[in-house]
């Protein structure tokens, strides 16, 4: 099989399964509380225990893969998490079920990363716009697909079948995987930078726990008062150490290309606020219709398929228009889309919350493809992996902030605690994920104007190249 093929099945395969995960068991954590006999709240650690996982694995993604093979860590990671998918969907207790997710978290932090590096390295700049269409499945649909799925699968077979579905699919991803990916490592002189682990790796733990916990169980509570500015504290030490380290964990140092560290940036702000609103907006609907959690539920699910058609327009419209003058207009429309969530009377047309959901995909999916592909256009090869670990770190510190923030806004109100109907601090939770949309906007203005173009020489045969780069 072509290795470039396989790679995209392969990713593609994994990536959905780490995507559905990441959702697929909120509906379940009623039912599975019932059957072990614990409360709600415990089960809630189902969940927080894997965000917290994936997060702990994510800083030594780049140099795991560097240092022993792309390839080979990639699969191991997927046999893992396939293996404790199997645990999990076994557990006879919410013990076993917490520490094999707790493994399917940190054998996911590392596929993520890993597999991006894998893709990006199988295809040149100028093809890289192809992969938006491999991209946006497991990024926007199968997280869209996981309450759906969960919902159904735990109220017709049983909540166990939420972690076998991904046996079969990662059983044969990782047999075609090992036939058909090609192994790729690179050069990692001055050993691991332990350091730079004991302070990164506890620091992201601690802040996901915090900014996961915070909302619901109080922002005073215990363990998130001492995990919130301990993490803080710890991530200030770790950037002051990976700055001056000459082989650094985590390379803070490619954030001076002016064009990777504002795709970067703008990772940050509209995976804030993708993720606020889309934690907003359902409780809006239900504040303002009375609607079930199912049904608010799905009256945000077309927004995946408004990324699904995002993917086939930036694929056709940023060789004509290049990054910047794509992806600014993207961001104004999604700012203006955002903020027409929170207009009065909107949430209580639902055919009009279906058609701003779609946009919400559309205009914003437009703008992150379009980034995520520029912005690595100028990254060295041997520098892929450390690029896409800081990359995927700050994205995924990102969603978390855009939640905590817009469920501080809506605390400060009482509503949260007091289950007030008045839609008001909803509203005002989804104006400030279109502020941090709008801000990306200021960052998109530094990115290209140009599409990444094919290489000199690219259609020469190499014995004419040669004497060329001569």
């Amino acid at each position: 099989m072509n290795p470039r093929v396989a790679v995209v099945i392969v990713y593609t395969a994994a990536m959905c399964m780490n995507g559905l995960d990441s959702t697929i068991v909120n509906p379940a954590l009623l039912t599975i509380a019932r059957d072990f006999g614990e409360p709600v709240s415990a089960a809630n650690t189902v969940e927080v225990a894997f965000l917290v996982a994936l997060a702990v694995a994510l800083p030594v993604a780049g140099w795991f893969g560097d240092r022993f093979g792309t390839k080979r860590v990639f699969l191991g990671s997927l046999a893992v998490f396939t293996a404790a998918s199997a645990v999990c969907g076994l557990a006879q207790n919410l013990e076993t079920l917490v520490l094999a997710r707790v493994v399917q978290g940190i054998a996911g932090g590392l596929l993520t990363p890993v597999g991006m590096t894998l893709l990006f390295r199988a295809f040149p700049p100028h093809e890289r716009m192809k992969l938006s269409k491999v991209l946006i499945v497991p990024t926007a649909l199968m997280p869209a697909l996981g309450p759906p799925l969960g919902g159904f699968l735990t109220e017709h077979l049983s909540w166990h079948w939420l972690f076998f579905v991904n046996v079969p699919i990662g059983a044969a991803a990782v047999l075609l995987g090992a036939v058909g990916l090609t192994e790729h490592k690179e050069d990692t002189e001055g050993g691991f930078d332990l350091k730079g682990f004991l302070l990164a790796t506890p620091a992201l733990g601690l802040l996901t726990y915090a900014l996961g916990f915070g909302p619901t169980h109080g922002w005073t509570a215990p363990s998130v008062v001492v995990a919130g500015p301990l993490g803080l504290v710890l991530l200030v030490a770790g950037c002051v150490h990976l700055v001056r380290a000459k082989t650094p964990l985590l390379r803070l140092r490619l954030l001076a290309d002016k064009v990777f560290a504002s795709a970067t940036v703008l990772a940050l702000v509209t995976s804030a606020g993708l993720m606020g609103v889309l934690f907003a907006f359902p409780l809006l609907y239900q504040a303002a219709l009375g609607a079930s959690a199912l049904d608010a539920g799905l009256s945000v699910f077309p927004e995946a398929l408004g990324l699904m058609l995002a993917s086939q327009v930036s694929d056709r419209l940023m060789p004509r228009l290049g990054p910047r003058w794509l992806a600014v207009p993207a961001l104004v429309l999604a700012t203006a889309v955002f903020a027409a969530l929170a207009v009065p009377g909107v949430a209580e047309n639902a055919w009009a919350v279906r058609a701003l959901m779609f946009c919400v995909g559309l205009v914003l999916g437009t703008a992150v493809i379009t980034v995520q592909i520029a912005g690595f256009a100028d990254v060295p090869p041997p520098a892929m992996g450390q690029a896409m670990a800081l990359f995927t770190i700050v994205r995924t510190l990102g969603g978390a902030l855009g939640i905590a923030a817009v469920a501080a806004v809506i605390s400060a109100s009482g509503a949260a605690s007091t289950h007030d109907a008045d839609p008001g601090p909803y509203r005002t939770g989804i104006l400030v994920t279109a502020g941090l949309v709008a801000a990306g906007t200021l960052f998109a203005l530094r990115m290209p104007k140009e599409a990444p173009g094919p290489p000199p020489f690219d259609d020469e045969p190499e014995s004419e190249q040669a004497p060329a780069a001569a």
